[in-house]
């Protein structure tokens, strides 16, 4: 199978948002009146984002799924993506459920592959993603404020006890693993809660490399500190032990800094960490019913700069969580 059969048997569609798809030498958009394109491009390496023997229906339900998870934090409509993919052969086998697996994903949210690029060489996917904003409405890292609330979607940490059980650094029942692993391979992205929460919260991120550092990005754009309280994280700690069937970590022989580093720095999880004013306490909390997304207040804003973990007490919390970084 040659390259043009390989992108016309598997990845050609009928367009239906772009002026112009696959086939040309580019691709044709139009943004719709008074509307932003939000651009975002994600590179996943085999061996470094993921085990090369993963399933590739859920391998191309990812590839997509973090791309989609930035313009959630962007607050942005998918509208289209491009694919750029590396192959060590053209087999239909591996090629048939990596498609079906990327194409269910885009097509539950209404985006559609518009171009890309083959070639032959070590897997490598790359994925650019379209979204629209209304002008000047687009979430941003750099809108948060002293006072403000600190507030993460969802559940963190079961990524990060799948990947240690898998490198063998910690054991979980079969079952248990299973479970976490999806969390994983086949992430959620928050689509409809960051649509919800524009013109509600006032900067946003996705949580792809650990809590604490992706918050860290909106803090240094915003020109801000925060405290998290660890008492008000004991729900993501509960709801990460919850969610992988064990009656609780330590249950499953994980020390309370094991489970905690899993929350604030574990990554993988594509959960959305937001700030918004204490004043729009009611209309966060119905953006994340209306998105089906439970969403947790972990902490403030605060206007000295830097990143503060506190106890129930108010006692400082010591800080040596670390996270992930491609170059460290």
């Amino acid at each position: 199978m040659g390259e043009f059969e390989l992108i016309q048997r598997f990845f050609t569609r009928p367009t239906r948002h772009a002026v112009l798809g696959v086939g040309d030498d580019c691709a044709l958009l139009a943004p719709a009146p008074g509307m932003q394109m939000a651009i975002s491009s994600d590179m996943l390496v085999s061996g470094r984002h993921f085990f090369p023997d993963v399933d590739p229906r859920t391998l191309g339900h990812k590839a997509l799924a973090v791309n989609l998870s930035d313009l959630a934090a962007c607050g942005a409509r998918p509208v289209a993506f491009t694919l750029a993919l590396a192959l060590p052969e053209a087999n239909a086998a591996w090629l048939e459920p990596f498609s079906q697996g990327l194409l269910a994903l885009a097509d539950a949210h209404g985006c559609e592959l518009i171009g890309g690029d083959t070639t032959q060489g070590p897997l490598n996917i790359c994925i650019t993603v379209f979204g629209e904003v209304p002008a000047g409405q687009a979430l941003l890292r750099s809108g948060a404020r002293a006072g403000d609330d600190l507030y993460v979607s969802g559940t963190l940490g079961d990524a990060r006890l799948a990947l240690e059980a898998l490198q063998g650094k910690i054991t979980l029942p079969p079952e248990v693993l299973a479970q976490t692993r999806i969390r994983m391979d086949q992430p959620t992205p928050r689509v409809a809660l960051g649509l919800a929460l524009r013109g509600v919260a006032s900067a946003a991120a996705d949580v792809s490399d650990g809590l604490l550092g992706d918050l860290g990005h909106i803090l240094q754009r915003s020109g801000v500190g925060a405290t998290i309280q660890t008492e008000n994280a004991t729900h993501l700690i509960a709801a990460c032990a919850h969610s992988t069937g064990a009656t609780g970590l330590f249950g499953l022989e994980i020390s309370a800094n094991k489970a905690l580093q899993c929350v604030l720095s574990g990554g993988d999880d594509y959960e959305l960490v937001f700030t918004a004013p204490a004043h729009r306490r009611a209309a966060v909390q119905a953006a994340a019913q209306s998105s089906h997304t439970p969403v947790t207040c972990i902490g403030q804003v605060d206007a000295a700069p830097g990143l503060r973990l506190v106890d129930a007490a108010g006692a400082a919390v010591a800080n040596d969580f670390a996270s992930f970084d491609h170059f460290a």
